[in-house]
């Protein structure tokens, strides 16, 4: 659907012929006073303005939510790709870890899993 402002003027005129020249959408009022032409002329201008005005606030929050939405997406990329990278390391040290505790002679020696009663490391610092 074309709107009122995607019309070309010649559009507009066509309509107009085939509706007739006296066709609006508001009813036909009682000839208007300079003043009230005046009247009319500013609100117009007043509102074309505001409309401007608008537009303008519009794409300028457009504007910030794609430069936000752009940020977010480099900062995602990079998260993804330290993400892949802490994974990779995870993956190293666990394999490190495994080849350590097939030799490791603290976790081969059986006495080292007799619980051995340890000094109470708070009641050391105390005085006596």
């Amino acid at each position: 659907m074309v709107t009122r402002n995607e019309q070309s003027w010649e559009e507009r005129g066509q309509r107009r012929e085939v509706m007739g020249p006296h066709h609006h959408s508001l009813p036909h009022v009682l000839p208007q006073s300079p003043e009230d032409d005046d009247r009319k002329v500013r609100r117009r201008e007043k509102n074309r303005v505001a409309a401007q005005r608008s537009r303008k606030k519009q794409t300028q929050k457009a504007d910030k939510l794609h430069e936000e939405y752009e940020c977010l997406e480099q900062e995602n990329t990079a998260l993804r790709r330290e993400i892949g990278k802490l994974t990779e390391e995870l993956k190293h040290l666990s394999e490190a870890l495994k080849e350590h505790e097939k030799m490791c002679p603290l976790l081969l020696c059986p006495m080292n899993f007799v619980p051995v009663p340890r000094p109470d490391p708070v009641a050391s610092c105390l005085p006596r």
